[in-house]
């Protein structure tokens, strides 16, 4: 084998490791996204606590509608926690706009449209007020 043809194939092997580590990446990423931003199913959590409590089929009928009246209430903490944290960050750049320059007020528009685009379809967003422009 020629000392060319070694350099392609290692260069090709490297290629091929750091193609399969981006894809690791980014499933990865997307799964821990998925395991730790969103909430458990209550039907995971009764199927789990019966397990592993060994529950009886009645104990599991009287606790089921507790279960999901919690997860109903902790979904709507969620949604109220993350509409008030959008809040505070438009209310934040809104104060900040009128000590940015013309140029930082873009880059910061341009950085919110970014989180915009990143977040679009996980969950429900309210469209953030526009930064007002400085006198």
């Amino acid at each position: 084998m020629n000392r060319a043809l070694q350099w392609k194939l290692i260069a090709g092997f490297l290629l091929v490791f750091l193609a399969g580590g981006v894809t690791g990446a980014f499933v990865g990423a997307a799964h821990a996204r998925h395991f730790f931003f969103l909430a458990p199913r209550p039907a995971a959590i009764s199927e789990r606590l019966q397990r592993e409590l060994n529950l009886t089929p009645e104990q599991v009928a009287k606790i089921s509608p507790m279960l999901d009246k919690a997860a109903a209430e902790l979904h709507q903490v969620r949604r109220d926690t993350g509409r008030r944290v959008h809040e505070i960050i438009g209310e934040t750049h809104q104060q900040m706009a009128g000590i940015l320059t013309d140029e930082q007020r873009r880059k910061l528009q341009q950085l919110e449209e970014r989180h915009q685009r990143w977040h679009h379809g996980h969950g429900p967003h309210e469209p953030r007020p526009e930064a007002s422009p400085s006198p």
